[in-house]
């Protein structure tokens, strides 16, 4: 396993030593909560965006943060130093800061826990393939599980609470596929196991809204507001029915650390992909903004 840098509640260390405590309930219970980012140079990508999607998230549940902005920043600045003095990488870094409602005696009534606490992964955030750059990777939609309801755990929600993904993804990968495409209750595309998902129909590019039950991504957000896409490319939120798939023309992925990544196929539905798609202009349109938008500066 390559190396992971950790730093569990301000104790800096190889992520494969012990840290978290058998009696912590993200560990348990997965009463806890999450968000990702990626670096980009000394700059932490979107970090304002997650920060306030990490604190709906932690209002969703009622848990209380036991961390600042400010002090979340400088223990990432901490933590990747750590990791780049160990590994020598010199890219781009993959950050994960999960929050726990902390340990206590067994049960799960929440006002057992103590304190909450925090942990912080870092690792090298792989590039996409030249192949799935050109050639697209498959999805297969879930056939044995659909996405939890949002009167459940609601998937906007940024919670340790991912077996629904985790199952609907072991299923797509048994059958030969890189991601998953999940749909609800309803038959409604939702999205794939860690990002949204878009269709391209002529010059237009559909997505499923968040009442479908999806995470409001922060990529898909930047998509709707702030990355310049091609001109006369409208971005549509609406349902979109499994027996629609058929009907586009273009599929992609979106999420912060992946950017926008080309859909060869949904199951036996191939889709275009290559230099000349839509998806490809918006991949390079995310990679223009992330050049002129870095993020939040984590270290002098």
């Amino acid at each position: 396993m390559a190396y992971i840098q950790a730093n569990s509640n301000g104790r800096l260390h190889d992520a494969a030593q012990p840290s978290i405590s058998p009696l912590d309930r993200g560990f348990l219970y997965g009463d806890s909560i999450y968000e990702v980012w990626r670096t980009c140079g000394d700059h932490v990508f979107a970090f304002v965006e997650h920060w306030e999607r990490l604190e709906r998230s932690a209002g969703a549940i009622g848990l209380d943060l036991p961390v600042t902005p400010a002090r979340v920043l400088s223990e990432i600045a901490r933590t990747v130093e750590a990791f780049r003095r160990e590994t020598g990488w010199t890219g781009s870094c993959y950050i994960r800061l999960q929050i726990s409602r902390g340990c206590g005696a067994l049960g799960l009534d929440s006002t057992l826990a103590d304190e909450s606490r925090f942990y912080l992964y870092v690792q090298r955030l792989a590039p996409l393939s030249a192949s799935h750059l050109e050639k697209g990777i498959r999805v297969h939609p879930a056939r044995r599980f659909r996405r939890n309801l949002r009167t459940a755990v609601d998937p906007s929600s940024k919670t340790g609470n991912y077996m629904n993904n985790l199952l609907c993804l072991r299923e797509a990968r048994a059958g030969g596929a890189d991601d998953v495409v999940m749909l609800n209750q309803a038959g409604e595309v939702t999205e794939a196991a860690t990002a949204n998902i878009f269709f391209v129909k002529g010059h237009r590019v559909v997505t499923p809204p968040i009442s479908s039950g999806i995470l409001g991504g922060v990529t898909r957000q930047l998509l709707f507001y702030r990355i310049k896409r091609p001109e006369a490319v409208p971005l549509i939120e609406r349902r979109i029915m499994a027996e629609e798939l058929g009907s586009f023309d273009e599929c992609f992925l979106a999420s912060t650390t992946r950017d926008v990544v080309p859909v060869s196929a949904v199951g036996e539905i191939s889709y275009r992909t290559g230099s000349d798609s839509i998806t490809r202009r918006l991949k390079s349109s995310f990679k223009d903004y992330l050049q002129s938008h870095p993020g939040t500066r984590y270290r002098g």
